[in-house]
């Protein structure tokens, strides 16, 4: 096994942390400015971006919606999976592959907290009579975005760190990739 690098260690767990917190200080944030569910945005540039308020229980483009305890084992498995590689798999090494993971790993824990209900959010009687009252286990998402005059799902910062990271992981595999047959 290759010597972890302390420096690397220290990004990685920066990324991690700093990208957890933005997460969760900007759902907050908005969550307590626009309220839950009302469905109003606030246009930032008109018709194109702009913040507005929704749950998602389930995972990307609203997929598997009620399956929260499946998303939260998932979730655990994912972070376990990346501590694993980053110290036993020689991916410390890589500063690219740092980056990536710390981004990924700031954008699953930031979604795990909300899906284990830790925002205290409770469903209001109008949206969920059913489950009024009941802990709210889903992401809070707050970006909108319309493209071509077509809405993009909202996401959030945890969102687009998953993204990021995995773009870095692809760049980096088509680089290896790139090296290897040169």
């Amino acid at each position: 096994m290759k010597a972890v690098l302390p420096s690397r260690c220290l990004l990685f767990f920066a990324i991690a942390v700093a990208g957890c917190s933005a997460d969760l200080s900007t759902k907050t944030w908005i969550f307590d400015r626009l309220g839950m569910l009302n469905g109003r945005t606030w246009w930032m540039w008109e018709d194109r971006i702009g913040l507005q308020t929704s749950l998602n229980e389930g995972a990307l483009f609203g997929m598997g919606q009620g399956g929260w305890p499946v998303f939260v084992a998932l979730s655990v498995l994912a972070c376990t999976g990346i501590l694993i590689w980053f110290f036993r798999g020689g991916a410390v090494n890589s500063l690219l592959i740092t980056i990536a993971l710390g981004c990924i790993t700031a954008g699953i824990l930031g979604n795990l907290y909300d899906r284990l209900g830790l925002h205290g959010l409770k469903w209001p009687p109008g949206y969920a009579p059913h489950r009024a009252g009941d802990l709210v286990h889903a992401v809070r998402d707050w970006i909108r975005v319309m493209i071509f005059g077509h809405t993009w799902p909202n996401f959030n910062v945890a969102d687009s760190l998953l993204v990021s990271g995995a773009i870095l992981l692809i760049w980096h595999a088509w680089r290896h990739e790139e090296k290897d047959e040169g």
